[in-house]
């Protein structure tokens, strides 16, 4: 990434200069609440209905495999049509998923099938909304203010997924799930309404929305147009590698990893665990802003992963609450810094005729290969323990990380010889 690009890092909070973008944020950061708080309460009654880490697995295989496969195609969709339309259309799912939910508790005929479709409906509409929120992002933002962007985005966001665990549990405890999940639904209006008032469609900054072809295909097409760029593919390969082995795997076995440390009531200490990772990466954008400690290249994302795999092992491994706690924020801290580097790196390097694609061949690997995970606890977890195959795969993202922090090295050394 180039010094210019690097430097527009040491701005602090410039994003939040625009009142625009402020607003965008707060109600993206909303949103992420009503998706956090809907988790919180369906893991909690899923597990209590049926304590099956299979489906517990698929909670997280059904989330993440729609950006697996969709992801590029919704990119295209991003590229070709006004993004504030497509927004409204997943926040419009993801109420109808959470009324969905509602009408089931409160009749009591809630089957792990019933579980299965609508976790599938909330993924379609993670998947939808990623590429178009990352272009109107884009669009509401000037170019040198997108880190500043991207890492305000990514830590209100981490912030709903702080709030999200905190205002379930409470709903959980004051009005029980029946009720809560229905509130639930509040949390993504805002955002749709917004959708009306903006002005901004994910194109203006770029001119008039290019005529570009939606298929299911493009994957391929769009790696090969960005193969050369090492910087997008190396970030495409280490998000991917999070994604895969680590994830979101621990969210829905919360409830048992919280019974192993003594908290296994639906209260603050259960709470305090879902959120942890949350406070984390809130603590490591505030830092990231206000600091100008970190710049956005290679080496940061590469560090950050490697911290990340490094604390959520030793969470896996931990038999005190306290410690759990405290390694979990580490871990979040880590991750936002590894991510928002990452996610900055490849919008700043993105072609403009096709950065909707480009967006979403990045989120096909930094949430679509999160299924894996899934895959990891559903049926490994089921065969031999979650404890086990969580703390090998932390173990594997960490050789990745240094296999990579290596490989950098010696690239560099060899520019290096080169130029001498």
């Amino acid at each position: 990434m180039s010094d210019a690009a690097a430097g527009t890092a040491s701005v602090r909070f410039a994003a939040l200069r625009n009142p625009e973008t402020r607003r965008y944020i707060g109600f993206a950061m909303l949103g992420m609440m009503g998706d956090n708080i809907e988790h919180v309460i369906t893991y909690w009654v899923m597990w209590q209905l049926f304590h099956s880490p299979l489906l517990a697995g698929f909670a997280v295989v059904s989330h993440w495999l729609p950006h697996l496969f969709l992801s590029v195609w919704f990119g295209a969709l991003a590229d070709r049509h006004d993004c504030r339309r497509i927004i409204q259309a997943a926040q419009l799912c993801f109420m109808a998923v959470s009324v969905g939910w509602g009408v089931l508790f409160l009749t009591g005929v809630l089957q792990p099938w019933h579980c299965c479709v609508l976790l599938v409906m909330h993924g379609l509409a993670s998947a939808t909304w990623h590429p178009a929120e990352q272009m109107m992002l884009y669009d509401i933002s000037s170019p040198a203010n997108l880190p500043s962007a991207v890492r305000l985005n990514a830590t209100g966001r981490s912030m709903g997924m702080l709030l999200g665990p905190l205002v379930g549990a409470v709903l959980l405890v004051v009005v029980g799930p029946n009720v809560g999940i229905f509130v639930n639904v509040l949390m993504f209006v805002p955002m749709f309404a917004f959708m009306f008032l903006t002005p901004f469609t994910g194109h203006l900054r770029d001119g008039a929305v290019p005529r570009v072809r939606v298929a299911l295909g493009d994957a391929l097409a769009v790696l090969r147009e960005v193969r050369s760029d090492t910087r997008i593919i190396s970030m495409i390969v280490l998000v991917g590698a999070t994604s895969l082995l680590i994830g979101v795997a621990l969210a829905p076995l919360m409830p048992e990893f919280a019974a192993r440390l003594g908290a296994e009531n639906a209260g603050f200490a259960y709470s305090a665990l879902m959120g942890a990772n949350a406070v984390g990466a809130v603590i490591g954008g505030v830092l990231i802003e206000s600091s100008g400690w970190f710049r956005p290249t290679i080496r940061v994302a590469i560090a950050g992963t490697l911290v990340f795999g490094l604390a959520t092992l030793a969470f896996v491994l931990s038999g005190n609450y306290a410690f759990s706690l405290l390694v979990l924020v580490l871990a979040g801290i880590a991750n936002l810094v590894s991510t928002s580097t990452a996610q900055t790196i490849v919008q700043l390097a993105a072609p403009a005729g096709i950065r909707g694609r480009v967006i979403g061949l990045y989120g096909m690997s930094a949430m679509g290969l999160r299924a894996g995970s899934g895959l990891t606890i559903g049926i490994l977890g089921t065969l031999f323990g979650v404890q086990p195959a969580v703390a090998v795969s932390a173990l594997l993202l960490c050789a990745v990380a240094v296999a990579m922090l290596l490989f950098v090295r010696v690239r560099a050394a060899g520019a290096g010889a080169v130029s001498g």
